[in-house]
């Protein structure tokens, strides 16, 4: 028998496990995945905007994956310097495959960034997502306008959110206390901004075209703004992806001269281009806008500032500029590209595979690509651990590797734990007139799985 420990429950860490036990080369593997939450499906849960249902009903596909006879689900079981070093996961596994992910956001790097009001995008998603490590913030209460920095779609995600209509969100499980104060929310504007042109943004055109698809919101774009932009006039050349876009981008453009009036009620999103933020504008003590500079296109592919500067006031800055992956320690690390350096999946020691570590997803790659991309990420790193299998099961581990974990002081959370915080979260969600209701809290999620 081969046990392996995949650590980290989301599509990358499900795809890894599916791969290994769904291969006939090796037939007796048996895989736990590791995660330090009480629930599994890492961002498809708490990181999909909660008004994508098609999109996070993924995670049925996901739960099929888990419910495998070979697989099981141990949460609450948390890798690194507070919990299982990597030398002690080797104690307890032939092998262990790192998907953690990228955990931290790209910041901006300019002044004023950490003053109160301006946040991560992540910051801002956690909170409606119910992450129980999220902070308790209002984030919008006594906000008029928001500025949302970055092109992609994460920033999509949010913009569409803090243009969302009181009652809009009723139906999603967004946690009752994030609900409450989006519902009360007085934020009429949302600027979404972008340092080049619609033509080289990264949002794909479905998100981009649910921005107009709002029954209270519009979309203005400055058609000043795409002139600059050199693929916008002639997109033929453009990807795809790129064409779609910058045709849904000029249909909003076109519409904005002729839109009438502004209902009281209301929000509007303005997309804006070829604005680099320089500086979060500070009064009395919060974020109160943001300085960007005009850039403009240098050829090969970047902009360069012109020296020209705008000011657009906000009360709410949210940064949506990518993310990084964030050392575990223990494992080595490539600082420079924040990823765990690798061959094929098995993880580099001084540029020595290590017997029996591996890593897939953002981790291994690097935060590019959509859901789908790791499948074949997390069929190579298998690959490469299968072909290992003959030496690794040589090693002697724990014959038991959760008896382990408690002896060690660890409090797992198996699967039927898990469906016990479905249970409670569909009871909760039946109190309060809705749908299944997400907890938002350690204490409230482990009580529910029987561990308090």
């Amino acid at each position: 028998m081969l046990r392996v420990a995949v650590v980290g429950s989301g599509p990358s860490g499900v795809y890894t496990a599916q791969s290994l036990v769904e291969q006939t080369a090796v037939p007796d593997v048996r895989v736990h995945v590791l995660d330090r939450l009480p629930c599994p499906y890492g961002l498809v849960r708490y990181g999909v905007a909660p008004d994508h249902e098609k999109i996070k009903s993924l995670q049925n596909n996901l739960r099929t994956v888990l419910e495998h006879e070979r697989i099981g689900f141990v949460g609450n079981v948390e890798a690194g310097a507070r919990g299982l070093t990597p030398e002690r996961l080797l104690e307890l596994y032939h092998a262990v495959v790192y998907c953690v992910g990228a955990a931290r956001d790209r910041r901006l790097g300019v002044p004023g960034e950490d003053l109160p009001g301006s946040f991560s995008a992540t910051e801002f998603v956690s909170w409606y997502s119910a992450h129980p490590d999220a902070a308790a913030r209002g984030f919008v209460l006594g906000a008029r306008s928001a500025v949302v920095i970055g092109v992609g779609n994460v920033a999509v995600d949010v913009a569409r959110i803090l243009a969302r209509g009181p009652g809009e969100l009723d139906p999603t499980d967004v946690p009752e206390a994030a609900l409450g104060v989006l519902a009360a929310s007085r934020v009429r504007e949302v600027h979404m901004v972008g340092r080049r042109g619609p033509s080289q943004a990264k949002f794909t055109t479905k998100e981009l075209r649910e921005l107009g698809a709002m029954p209270r919101a519009r979309v203005e774009v400055d058609p000043a703004d795409l002139a600059l932009d050199p693929a916008y006039a002639d997109p033929a050349g453009l990807p795809a992806v790129g064409r779609r876009n910058v045709e849904v981008v000029r249909g909003w453009a076109d519409a904005t001269g002729r839109a009438p009036g502004r209902d009281p009620g209301e929000r509007v999103i303005r997309m804006r281009f070829f604005l680099r933020p320089v500086e979060v504008l500070e009064e009395g003590g919060r974020a109160a806008g943001v300085r960007f500079e005009r850039t403009v296109p240098d050829g090969p592919g970047g902009v360069r500032g012109t020296g020209a500067y705008e000011d657009v006031e906000a009360q709410l800055v949210l940064r949506a500029v990518g993310y990084r992956g964030v050392p575990l320690e223990g494992l080595p690390f490539d600082a420079s590209r924040g990823t765990v350096p690798h061959a094929s999946g098995r993880v580099l020691r001084d540029g020595v595979p290590s017997a029996g570590e591996y890593v897939a997803g953002w981790i291994k790659r690097g935060p590019t690509g959509v859901i789908g991309t790791n499948r074949p990420c997390a069929k190579e790193t298998a690959g490469s651990l299968l072909a290992d299998a003959p030496a690794l099961a040589r090693r002697t581990v724990a014959d038991d590797p959760l008896a382990t974990l408690r002896a060690w002081g660890h409090r797992p959370v198996e699967w039927p734990g898990w469906l016990s915080i479905e249970e409670a979260e569909t009871a909760l969600g039946r109190t309060l007139g809705r749908g299944s209701v997400k907890i938002p809290d350690w204490s409230g999620l482990l009580a529910a799985a029987g561990q308090e």
